[in-house]
């Protein structure tokens, strides 16, 4: 008697399991199958020697498709178009981004939506394979698609330090440090009684800004009360009811106040003047972002600045580096430095030109 073995044909591997076997990523077989020089040599040892043993070949149209640059870069920003176009911190990003995209060759192809249609974007233009990176313009530490992205090692830079991301590149500005620096000079003034209107607690940004806030008083000895601290958005509506918020209270001892926007600061100055009270006699207020519009209020605003157009150049340059260079190579954590720049609201115009 005898045993008669029937061999058919091997089933076809998938690249995903392919992956699994070699105990990497799916865009790590890609690379390793289209000879990229960012895989490092033992992984791509490991990677080849399963592939050989599973007679895995990967369809020709697939291959093509990853091999092939779209020359684009995706651009998402979770606000409403309205919400982005109405706050010009926005619009200076978007350009900083597009100049260099176009210096270097590369379009960019902007996205904005909603957390609840992230989605919908991430199936239609990261897998489609229609851009070759993507940026993403948000500083929400429980933005939902940002697990999504790092388990698909989707090329990505963020504009907004995230705390609990360090696996991530980011391009940020010392939020923390460029506060400080706002209510130090207010310290130095004289001031005692400083209020805050701070952004909304899960972004990163706000809590930055926050805690320099916090920082400059606790140096100058000053005891921080919560009551002076109230949060509301980045929009000049925002800013506008907090600072009513504040005033309400009576007898108001507060002397100053450090608002963590411009267009935050906007607001303020409108409820500050409905109240009757003098700039900067009776309340000082400074702010931050140094956009244009800080000229053209009545006073003009002290104000921290910050290179905004420079943080989407450098969200461009980092990304594009990151896509020429080894896949496991660390992240990059890119801070950019602010300055204050002192106008009228805080001490005066004839104190201004003394200076």
């Amino acid at each position: 008697m005898c045993t008669i073995a029937v061999v058919g044909a091997v089933p076809r591997r998938t690249i995903e399991e392919i992956a699994k076997l070699a105990d990497v990523s799916r865009s790590t077989v890609s690379r390793v199958l289209n000879n990229h020089r960012s895989v490092r040599p033992d992984v791509r040892a490991r990677v080849q020697q399963i592939i050989q043993e599973q007679r895995y070949a990967p369809r020709a149209a697939a291959r093509s498709l990853a091999s092939r640059r779209s020359n684009a870069l995706g651009l998402l920003i979770p606000r409403s178009a309205m919400a982005i176009f109405s706050d010009p911190f926005f619009p200076y990003v978007i350009q900083g981004i597009t100049e260099t995209s176009t210096e270097r060759g590369y379009f960019v192809m902007l996205s904005m939506v909603m957390h609840e249609r992230e989605r919908d974007f991430y199936e239609r233009v990261l897998r489609g394979h229609h851009v070759d990176g993507l940026i993403m313009l948000s500083s929400d530490i429980d933005d939902p698609i940002l697990p999504q992205l790092i388990r698909d090692e989707t090329p990505l830079v963020l504009i907004g330090r995230h705390p609990y991301l360090s696996e991530v590149s980011t391009v940020d500005v010392d939020n923390r440090e460029g506060a400080a620096q706002a209510v130090r000079h207010l310290i130095e003034l004289g001031h005692r009684n400083i209020a805050t209107i701070t952004g909304p607690h899960n972004m990163a940004v706000a809590m930055d800004r926050r805690d320099g806030y916090k920082q400059a008083l606790a140096e100058a000895g000053i005891p921080i009360r919560p009551e002076l601290i109230v949060e509301s958005d980045f929009t000049q509506a925002g800013g506008y009811e907090a600072m009513g918020a504040l005033l309400k209270p009576l007898p108001r001892t507060t002397t100053a106040v450090f608002v963590a926007s411009d267009p935050m600061a906007v607001g303020a100055l409108r409820a500050i003047h409905e109240h009757g009270l003098r700039i900067p006699e009776q309340l000082a207020i400074a702010s931050f972002d140094d956009l244009p519009l800080a000229t053209l209020v009545n006073p003009p605003l002290t104000t921290v600045h910050q290179p905004v157009q420079q943080l989407g150049s450098a969200a461009v340059d980092l990304l594009l580096n990151r896509l020429d260079a080894s896949s496991e190579a660390p992240p990059d954590h890119v801070l950019l430095e602010t300055h204050l720049v002192v106008r009228q609201s805080t001490i005066g115009a004839s104190a201004l030109q003394a200076r």
